[in-house]
């Protein structure tokens, strides 16, 4: 029998193969598939994607009722439905992640920027906060120094006195001696003045006697002045 029909069992497993190459080629789609789901459910997209990764998952159950039916060709076409949507579903998680990770290095630029320009903000403040410190610390130190050469001055300055019109002469005084009061000229030579105003009651200059009161003429000009110097040098009461 078998070498009277070679043809016959040639027939046969030629479509045993061809039965097989139909069955195979499926579930080659289907690993891949699978695989790609996997991927794709692996990279966290059920948040951002979950109606596309549902929608390709229900494509694959699809191709599994299918082959379970024993209707591969159908199964496959599933299969490779599922394969192209779990890898465009992949690249679009790909492109998020991308997408995020780019947001992310944007914001913390924009972080490390602030911080810097509030880094700056604080250095400016402290520095004009130290300038105005340091300005203040000079103005005290000058104020001081002023008042203390205020001070200085004030005590080097001669006492003022209240000038009078009129003096009453103490024992062992004598008109030079009156004359040289700070109250009444602070000028021993200008004598000659209150002897000339008191000429009533002093008859001789080397003369005077405690008790009197002397008038103390003032509104003087120079030349009166003048002339009582000079009356003093020529007639010396010494």
């Amino acid at each position: 029998m078998q070498v009277r029909c070679p043809g016959r069992v040639i027939a046969l497993l030629f479509l045993c193969y061809l039965s097989a190459c139909a069955t195979t080629q499926p579930l080659h789609y289907r690993s891949e598939a699978l695989a790609s789901l996997e991927r794709a459910r692996g990279a966290g997209s059920a948040a951002p994607f979950a109606a596309e990764l549902g929608s390709a998952r229900e494509s694959f159950e699809q191709g599994e009722s299918l082959l379970r039916q024993d209707e591969p060709e159908d199964a496959e076409r599933y299969f490779y439905l599922t394969l192209q949507k779990a890898t465009l579903l992949e690249q679009e998680i790909a492109q998020e992640r991308a997408r995020l990770k780019e947001a992310a290095r944007r914001a913390e630029e924009q972080r490390q920027a602030e911080l810097a320009r509030q880094a700056q903000l604080e250095a400016r403040r402290l520095a004009q906060a130290k300038a105005e410190a340091e300005a203040k610390a000079e103005a005290e130190s000058l104020a001081r120094r002023e008042a203390a050469e205020a001070g200085r001055r004030k005590a080097r300055a001669p006492k003022e006195h209240l000038l009078v019109s009129s003096y009453t002469v103490r024992r062992g005084e004598s008109l030079p001696l009156v004359a040289s009061q700070p109250e009444v000229y602070g000028d021993r030579n200008l004598w000659p003045l209150l002897y000339r105003a008191n000429r009533d009651q002093i008859s001789d200059p080397r003369h005077i006697w405690p008790g009197q009161v002397l008038r103390i003429p003032r509104n003087l000009g120079r030349d009166d002045i003048a002339e009582a110097r000079r009356y003093a040098q020529e007639r010396s009461l010494h």
